[in-house]
């Protein structure tokens, strides 16, 4: 169901499909995007602060991402992000893990330089499969308004 400004209201959750992190996808992600060792080496992961291969904190935003634009909360034209406030990583992700977001319509409004458009604020918290929370984040999006209806003459 394709979703416009006027469809969401402050309360409002969506929960997403469960996303399993694989070691490969870790170790690759890492490689290109991430390279620090305990993302990388099972040897120098146990060594680190995480006493173990974990994800990277990136890695796990850009699941969150995939997570929340493939879910049951669909904007017509998309959610366009204008900005995240307290992006946290409270727990590793490790490989897995099976995520899942829940997102809350935290406010809307009409955006005051595009009529056609407003702002939805958002909070993403991530979950991994025993319930703790591996990320968490305010969000802004710009978001299609309905269409005015047709005037006939």
């Amino acid at each position: 169901m394709s979703l416009y400004l006027e469809d969401v209201q402050p309360g409002d959750r969506f929960t997403s499909d469960v996303y399993e992190v694989t070691e490969q996808a870790m170790v690759q992600f890492a490689g290109e995007f991430d390279p620090q060792l305990f993302h990388l080496e099972h040897a120098a992961a146990e060594r680190s602060v995480f006493n173990g291969l974990t994800a990277s904190g990136w890695q796990t935003a850009a699941i969150a991402m995939r997570l929340m634009t493939t879910g049951p909360m669909q904007f017509v034209g998309g959610a366009i992000g204008l900005g995240v406030d307290e992006l946290r990583w409270p727990t590793a992700v490790r490989p897995g893990d099976a995520l899942r977001v829940v997102t809350e319509i935290i406010e809307t409004r009409p955006s005051q330089s595009k009529p056609r458009h407003g702002v939805i604020r958002l909070r993403n918290v991530m979950t991994n499969q025993r319930g703790e929370v591996v990320l968490s984040y305010f969000a802004s999006a710009l978001v299609e308004r309905k269409p005015a209806p047709a005037t006939g003459l």
